[in-house]
């Protein structure tokens, strides 16, 4: 048996999120159906982390175990086929046996998109939040140096995954507003160590509290310090969100075997 790493991206509109759900349309069983079909036999794909309804991912890593001899790269043309036009097979490789997508990840990063104009765009209505009034991006910048560093983040998970632990790293944590024709956009980057359920959304949701002026630059600290979710900032919606990619330690792969 052979460990195939995939990189996928997908628009998470029309899916309940990554999970196989009974009665809902997924991403894992749309991604397992192709496989297959490509490979004779039933394989179960694990990604790094199961996004949920209405988020995207522009670098989800996903592993399955096959006995197919196919290489990796035909293997990533006959996915490409078989999926439907939001789902996207991008790289396609063989890796050590032992290679867990969720255990051997050091780093994920997540991107949040706001637009913060109060005409909503019509185009980008599932890939942003449209907040209707400008919010103040420095200050959001600001107030988010606090949450930098190794923390217990208990005030930004949700209820609903098992852990061990609630101390994650957040390495990259950036506000910035775009310019010329992207002036109505904001874009949060956050890239950790690991994240907590719904940890990348409750932190936009503190972050646009302090952005519109109802809390003081100081008040992410002080939500941070209380280890209590209910002291938090709304969970932001799901549309803005977007996992951009997983970073493992070059262990984990095999370079041999990428494919360009």
């Amino acid at each position: 048996m052979r460990t195939i790493r995939l990189t996928v991206a997908y628009d998470g509109t029309a899916y309940a999120g990554w999970q196989i759900q009974p009665n809902a349309a997924t991403v894992q069983a749309e991604l397992e159906k192709a496989i297959e079909k490509i490979t004779g036999k039933r394989s179960r794909a694990t990604a790094s982390g199961r996004t949920d309804a209405g988020v995207h991912a522009l670098g989800q890593v996903v592993a399955f175990r096959t006995g197919s001899a196919m290489a990796p790269e035909v293997l990533c043309r006959a996915l490409g086929a078989e999926l439907p036009d939001d789902i996207a097979v991008l790289d396609a490789r063989e890796v050590p046996e032992c290679f867990h997508p969720i255990r051997d990840a050091a780093r994920k990063r997540y991107r949040y998109v706001i637009h913060d104009c109060p005409v909503r765009d019509v185009f980008s209505r599932r890939y942003a939040w449209h907040y209707g009034r400008p919010l103040d991006a420095e200050a959001m910048q600001r107030a988010a140096s606090a949450l930098l560093g190794k923390h217990d983040f208990t005030s930004f998970a949700a209820s609903g995954s098992e852990r061990t632990s609630n101390v994650r790293t957040i390495f990259v944590l950036s506000v910035a507003r775009g310019q010329g024709g992207q002036a109505a956009v904001i874009a949060v980057e956050i890239e950790a160590d690991g994240f907590l359920y719904n940890m990348a959304r409750a932190i936009v949701g503190t972050l646009v509290e302090v952005g519109r002026g109802a809390q003081e630059e100081a008040w992410p600290a002080q939500v941070l310090s209380a280890r209590d979710r209910a002291v938090a900032g709304p969970t932001a919606p799901p549309q803005g969100l977007f996992l951009v990619k997983v970073d493992y330690p070059p262990s984990c792969e095999s370079p041999t075997s990428s494919r360009d």
